[in-house]
């Protein structure tokens, strides 16, 4: 079985810098779209495409024009759009009569699914481990998450990260960094580029978890007994953080040491995204939670959480979902899990990855606005600053939103679409499917680069400033 799908690469010729004026059904999708959804939408804004088709990286709009696609559903995507080997599952179960909504009865399907999942997690969690499949979205099972470890520790508090991205449900805002709430504590995440203590590095990274363990442990900090702390091994909303490996066993020892449940959120890096299947296995952690959804679907909704047995103290119907007996979604998961491990897709992702860091290392020495390059295998953040302004807390260049966006919008015209995050949103992220290959990698890079550098001349010269897509 091959192990990537060679979707051909749009050529400059098929992108055109003028292009010809969108058909009306085209305009027409859009124009109802703005409309009659909410303003709550947001990929649409900086997206103005209709996708008709897609295979692989490549998304071909309703307007004739191909692009790359490097968003790939936030990370969901692991194989890309409509592999063979998901389409297939899908079918199969389509074909067979099977039920396609089972709520938590058992199904072949279902038991398929997590045989295989169960085969790919650390071996000391998926020896005494249970699984609760949830409503379809990420957000579902953080709440189903941080349901379970109340549940079973009696306590209410929270340990969370500052720059934390967990869902948008009212339990996991609490989570994120974005929000204040009593039950949140919200502790240091270590940062290399942006350290606030001034270091960055192991240094930095030793700074934070100091602090960490200072603060549970002074019983005038302020801190609610804590149910659990909730970690994403690579923050990605908050702009492409990698987590030390170092810190990440001192955050396992601190929880471990204090009977604090430790969570760990693979919604976006789990299923090869970062070079190992999970990403707790760079730093040889077993966490008590896993929380996991996107790429386990196989590009259908599905979400579960995955913990140690002797947390499972939930009555029956202590949480539920409607959903959660999605067979389809079962079915393209177990497909996807089972392409990725037999052919080795992490590593290939950990290989490929490192190639574009390097590269795009070396574009960021001929362009001061690149302030940093970092990521994990095939999660690649570029952030952006403004060379001549300096951040006041740490010294770094201040951040440049106004031009990672102009970059967005140079790329999509260029036939590439890319993601903005960070605290400011001046990343550029990188999220391609694990099955790009080396020549769909040097034109995403290609592309990316010739962005950038029209973005930085239309930021100089405003009226060099290339037509609207």
């Amino acid at each position: 079985m091959a192990v990537t799908e060679s979707a051909p690469v749009p050529t400059p010729a098929e992108l055109p810098t003028t292009p010809a004026r969108t058909p009306p059904a085209h305009e027409g999708i859009l124009r109802r779209q703005s409309l009659r959804e909410s303003a709550a939408r947001t990929y649409a804004r900086s997206l103005p495409i209709v996708p008709v088709r897609a295979r692989g990286l490549t998304i071909e709009g309703a307007d004739g024009r191909r692009y790359l696609d490097c968003l790939a559903g936030a990370g969901t995507l692991a194989l890309g759009h409509n592999h063979p080997v998901v389409l297939e599952a899908v079918r199969k179960v389509l074909d067979s009569g099977a039920p396609l909504h089972a709520l938590d009865l058992a199904t072949p399907v279902k038991d398929a699914f997590t045989t295989e999942l169960f085969s790919t997690l650390p071996r000391p969690l998926a020896d005494h481990a249970r699984i609760q499949f949830c409503s379809p979205a990420g957000t579902d099972a953080v709440e189903a998450a941080l349901k379970l470890v109340r549940t079973a520790t009696g306590r209410t508090g929270l340990l969370a990260f500052t720059g934390a991205y967990h869902g948008m449900t009212a339990g996991s805002l609490d989570a994120s960094g974005g929000a204040a709430t009593a039950r949140v504590t919200r502790l240091p995440y270590p940062l290399n580029y942006r350290c606030p203590y001034g270091v960055g590095g192991e240094r930095g990274a030793e700074l934070a978890a100091r602090w960490t363990e200072s603060l549970l442990d002074d019983p005038k900090g302020g801190v609610p007994a804590p149910a659990a702390m909730i970690v994403e091994p690579v923050q990605g909303e908050g702009g492409v953080n990698p987590a030390p490996d170092s810190w990440m066993r001192r955050m396992r020892e601190i929880t471990a040491a204090r009977s604090i449940p430790l969570i760990a959120d693979e919604v976006q890096t789990g299923v090869g995204r970062t070079g190992a299947f999970w990403a707790v296995e760079h730093s040889g952690i077993v966490p008590d939670v896993m929380v996991l959804s996107k790429a386990i679907g196989g590009s259908l909704p599905l979400a579960v959480i995955v913990y140690r047995e002797d947390l499972d103290v939930w009555q029956p119907g202590a949480h539920a979902g409607t959903f959660r007996g999605n067979q389809l979604a079962m079915a393209a998961g177990t497909a996807t899990l089972a392409f990725v491990r037999e052919n080795r897709l992490a590593e290939r992702a950990a290989l490929l990855g490192g190639r574009m860091l390097a590269r795009l290392q070396g574009l960021a020495a001929d362009h001061p606005t690149i302030g940093d390059v970092r990521g994990r295998g095939l999660m690649i953040g570029v952030e952006l600053v403004d060379p001549e302004r300096q951040d006041p807390h740490t010294g770094t260049a201040s951040a440049a939103p106004a031009l990672a966006t102009a970059v967005q919008r140079e790329c999509l015209r260029r036939g590439l679409i890319v993601e903005l995050g960070g605290r400011h949103s001046s990343v550029v992220r990188l999220l391609p499917p694990l099955t790009l290959t080396d020549e769909q990698a040097d034109a995403v890079l290609d592309r990316l680069a010739d962005a950038l550098a029209a973005a930085e001349r239309a930021t100089r010269h405003p009226t060099d400033a290339g037509p609207s897509h």
